[in-house]
């Protein structure tokens, strides 16, 4: 083998191991969105004493629309009140929770991304 063919050769290896590093930097750069976590306060009169049929029904078109609506947005619970259903969510932004709620039927009053989360372990 010449030396210019050794170079070239050379060369060849370099150019393709550089564009294989400059190729995984970007692989490993493509993050998968942040979910962030919200709380929703939705006004509904006299949640407190919906029948168990009547929750589940809720519940199951919430999940109906939240499949159809894909990964960026999960329901994690709810809390029912007398009068609201405060319900915790994860989801990449705002406006996926805003969609849910217009999509499923949902009054959607206040949404409120929650920055922390503190509780009797947090004192220790």
């Amino acid at each position: 083998m010449t030396t210019q063919k050794i170079i070239r050769y050379l060369l060849t290896m370099v150019l393709l191991f550089s564009g294989y590093s400059v190729f995984s930097q970007q692989a490993a750069n493509h993050t998968t969105p942040v979910m962030k976590t919200y709380l929703i306060e939705r006004d509904i009169p006299n949640a407190g004493v919906l029948t168990a049929t009547d929750l589940q029904g809720i519940s199951q078109k919430s999940c109906t629309v939240l499949k159809d609506m894909g990964p960026g947005i999960e329901w994690v619970h709810s809390y029912v009140t007398g009068n609201k259903i405060y319900c915790i969510y994860k989801a990449e932004n705002e406006a996926l929770i805003r969609a849910h709620a217009k999509k499923g039927g949902f009054p959607a009053n206040v949404i409120v991304e929650v920055g922390t989360v503190i509780s009797p372990d947090t004192a220790k």
